[in-house]
């Protein structure tokens, strides 16, 4: 069968959630339009709309990829559709997007990748991870200064006016410095930490759990491929490993987003501005690289902060250089 037909016939199912999910939302807008709402009472009305949608995916999924957003999980998205790809002889160029592969090849499973942002507003469980519970789950984590600081340049190139307001962060417009922006409750550090915290808490309640670090994985990406392959369940050898982290090398899946080469990937793997490389999806990639953008202080203060703050169980010190958590 011709690959884009294929593909197109697999993404069928997901491409009507989409226009159902935007169907709804706009009718959600409307309705809320009509009555006056306020500010307030709109958003918690989409946050709860989206909270509802995502769980609907989270009940059908057979496995889970968790993580804060800007910790890597598109590099770790492309590695994993490479190697469904390669084990069930799937199209190249296409990502896997929770059941579009499975409906290429009923072996491979439906994988829900979540930011887990919004499923606590529908279902009320914002202290737990008992939605969680009974799945298994991935949790991808990054230094979460490192985090803070790609939020910063998504949240200033990439991120919409509604969404910002939706999620907390510092409103459109606003001429905030990086550091305060880092500082600051809604995207910065203190919720990325907060992210983290939670799920340390509740690691022991959950069926199955495997945290992989995006340090670990830029320091040594076969051996964390292997892991994630073992807990997936994908049958792919040490080649096929090591062919999924050459063809999602930094350089090449930079090439392939300037080109936009991920079919039916939409936005999320495209730059805001091709001109400008801090708008790109795949930015930097260096560890330890939020110390290129503060001043000897401000360090001080970010790595105070998250020393104060952050569970230990992830083994990020804050007083360690970053040539040494990358070996």
């Amino acid at each position: 069968m011709n690959d884009t037909i294929r593909i197109l016939r697999a993404s069928f199912p997901e491409a009507s959630k989409v226009v159902w999910r935007k169907a709804t939302r706009r009718l959600l807008k409307l309705r809320l339009d009509l009555t006056g709402a306020d500010q307030a009472k709109r958003i918690r009305a989409e946050r709860y709309q989206r909270g509802r949608e995502q769980y609907s995916s989270l009940q059908k999924a057979d496995a889970v990829v968790v993580s804060f957003g800007k910790s890597g999980r598109t590099w770790l998205r492309v590695m994993v559709s490479r190697l469904y790809q390669q084990v069930y002889d799937l199209p190249e160029d296409t990502l896997i997007g929770f059941d579009n592969f499975h409906n290429m090849d009923g072996r491979v499973p439906r994988l829900f990748f979540t930011h887990d942002n919004y499923i606590g507003d529908y279902t009320g469980h914002t202290d737990s991870k008992v939605d969680f519970y009974d799945k298994k789950v991935l949790l991808m984590v990054r230094d979460p200064r490192d985090v803070a600081v790609s939020q910063f340049f998504q949240w200033k190139f990439r991120m919409p006016a509604e969404k910002k307001a939706l999620n907390d962060y510092l409103p459109d417009g606003d001429d905030s410095s990086i550091f305060d922006f880092v500082m600051h409750d809604g995207g910065g550090l203190p919720k990325v930490i907060e992210f983290m915290n939670i799920w340390a808490r509740e690691r022991d309640n959950l069926r199955a759990l495997s945290v992989i670090r995006y340090e670990d994985m830029r320091a040594n990406p076969h051996d964390t491929l292997t892991q994630v392959a073992r807990f997936l369940d994908i049958p792919a050898d040490a080649a096929r490993i090591q062919e999924a982290v050459d063809y999602a090398s930094f350089e090449n899946m930079k090439k392939k987003e300037a080109d936009s080469s991920f079919r039916m990937s939409g936005a999320r793997v495209a730059p805001g501005d091709k001109s400008n490389p801090d708008s790109y999806k795949t930015r930097r990639a260096k560890v330890g690289g939020f110390r290129d953008y503060f001043e000897d202080d401000q360090i001080a203060a970010i790595n105070a902060l998250m020393a104060r703050t952050l569970d230990p169980v992830y083994r990020y010190d804050a007083d360690a250089t970053a040539d040494s958590k990358a070996k």
